[in-house]
């Protein structure tokens, strides 16, 4: 049957709409992310499937020092502190976030170019 449909699309279109088709619509095959890629990325949008974790970044985001102390969050988010403790374990575990300790505080900051990876294979 494969055959047959086959010939009769081959037999009802013209040369030109071949190639349009060709030029419009790529082969599936030849898509820019690679298995191990797709891997990588399920991982990092599993961790951003949840709504504490995205609302951490656009909090990070929207400092003008790009930068947050762990503390400040406890409030913000109106989440307990061992809570918010492990959503930035778990965004600084998947490579989203990076930390530095001052003293008894840590700051984290948000890695743009892991952001721009996730934009990039989106795009």
């Amino acid at each position: 049957m494969k055959t047959a449909q086959k010939n009769f699309a081959s037999a009802n279109t013209t040369k030109p709409e071949v190639e349009a088709i060709a030029r419009c619509c790529p082969p599936l095959l030849n898509g820019r992310i690679t298995s191990e890629d797709t891997n990588y990325l399920a991982a990092i949008f599993r961790v951003l499937g949840e709504p504490a974790r995205l609302q951490i970044l656009s909090l990070i985001s929207a400092q003008p020092s790009q930068e947050v102390c762990a503390c400040e969050l406890v409030e913000a988010l109106g989440l307990a502190q061992p809570t918010v403790s492990h959503h930035l374990k778990v965004l600084y575990e998947a490579g989203l976030l990076t930390k530095e300790r001052r003293g008894t505080w840590i700051y984290y900051r948000i890695l743009p170019e892991k952001l721009a990876m996730l934009r990039d294979a989106l795009s």
